[in-house]
């Protein structure tokens, strides 16, 4: 039986996931100064389409927990907050420790992974699927800064940090891809990929470069692993996972957030991708000119 899900992009490293009725928020953050354009943005009246919302936050930096989450719950929402172990005292939420596994509902269940930051890593096991989130899990190395030694500590505890992870099945995976490290900023990255395998890789953190995405997306696809560059806030990206085939439609983002139907499923060859919008050549290199 075909699973769907819709993943909106929003910034920086924040997702939202939608399972039938069930709304998944990772890492929500509007930009300094409340930069974040309209049609990126999360609204009540979007929220209130949902009959039960979760928002996931791996740790306390800035640009992964944005306080208006928290306003959220003034509207009378069925809003729960998962947060990591190590958040301040007074934050509210269900706290997860590393490797602390928690039941959600029936047919929800969440479990923290070491970050190689501050925080946990999310995944979360919705309706037959299964959605990772690494916040700032990454293989966070400058080579072109660090001492060996450095380099040497900082893939010992990614590699540690992942070990645990391996054997979970994952159909989603939101990772960070963060050219600030220079040289081999993607290995954390590519080495996910190769070891996890998840079916659908989604880049992010990748610091207002959208071309950083768009060129780890054309580089990192594997027989295993479709790779997914959102780069505009309020992108969609329609998931259809079948037992052999995965269907991928991707929507521009509209004009108005607060509207926003679940795209029809179309039958594609399974490494495909298929962009709307006014630019068909938009993740292209090629000198195309449509106008």
């Amino acid at each position: 039986m075909d699973k769907q899900l819709k993943i909106i992009y929003h910034y920086n490293s924040g997702f939202s996931v939608q399972v039938g009725s069930t709304l998944l928020i990772f890492d929500y953050w509007e930009g300094e100064g409340r930069s974040l354009s309209p049609v990126g943005r999360i609204t009540p009246q979007f929220l209130k389409a949902f009959e039960q919302i979760f928002v996931f936050i791996s740790h306390v930096h800035p640009d992964h927990l944005d306080p208006i989450v928290y306003t959220w719950e003034a509207e009378g929402l069925p809003i729960t907050y998962i947060v990591s172990s190590d958040m301040p005292v007074g934050t509210r939420g269900k706290r997860l420790a590393p490797l602390a596994e928690r039941e959600l509902t029936q047919d929800i269940t969440v479990k923290a992974f070491m970050s190689t930051d501050l925080g946990v890593a999310f995944l979360v096991h919705a309706y037959g699927l299964n959605i990772f989130h690494a916040g700032d899990l990454n293989l966070w190395h400058w080579r072109q800064e660090s001492t060996l030694r450095e380099i040497e500590a900082a893939e010992s505890a990614y590699y540690e940090a992942i070990e645990p992870i391996k054997g979970e099945p994952i159909d989603v995976a939101m990772f960070p891809v963060d050219p600030r490290q220079g040289l081999m900023y993607d290995a954390g990255a590519n080495h996910f990929i190769l070891t996890m395998k998840p079916r659908v890789f989604i880049p992010m953190h990748w610091q207002d470069r959208p071309e950083v995405a768009i060129d780890f997306a054309r580089r990192a696809k594997t027989p295993n692993t479709e790779v997914l560059a959102l780069t505009k806030p309020g992108v969609v990206a329609n998931l259809n996972f079948g037992d052999r085939m995965l269907d991928i439609h991707i929507i521009e983002p509209p004009k108005d957030f607060g509207d926003l139907p679940l795209a029809p499923m179309r039958r594609l060859d399974p490494k495909a991708v298929k962009h709307e919008g006014d630019d068909p050549f938009i993740d292209s290199d090629l000198p195309v000119d449509i106008t």
